[in-house]
């Protein structure tokens, strides 16, 4: 008959190896999972820091949109002022030419009137 063998407590190196391993790999889980939940907070800080720079951002975008609004408009608005100068300038030019061609005919009627003598009724 054959013994039965009694039981010997024995290391397995592999046994050890795994749950080393396992452990090791549970402890750096935690400690990833406590940085990333640590940093929770500035990241939320920087996001909100961020949105309130984009609003501004914005904001100014509006008003430098609004400024180059006025501008092109005042731009138009020479522009037109300078058309009707010029076409003021042009009916300057032709009612003073106007002007001297009534004074040499009123020039050329006195002194047809002084050559002829004094008019007689």
């Amino acid at each position: 008959m054959v013994a039965t063998p009694k039981w010997r407590f024995e290391y397995n190196l592999n046994t050890l190896v795994i749950l080393f391993g396992f452990a090791g790999g549970l402890i750096a889980w935690g400690a990833t999972w406590e940085r990333v939940n640590a940093n929770q907070d500035s990241q939320a800080n920087s996001i909100d820091r961020l949105d309130k720079r984009l609003t501004a951002v914005e904001v100014s975008l509006r008003q430098i949109d609004n400024h180059e609004l006025r501008i092109s408009a005042v731009e138009k608005q020479a522009a037109e002022a300078a058309t009707s100068m010029r076409a003021v300038e042009s009916t300057l030019n032709n009612l003073s030419s106007d002007m001297r061609l009534v004074r040499e005919i009123l020039q050329r009627i006195e002194d047809g009137g002084r050559q002829s003598g004094p008019l007689q009724r």
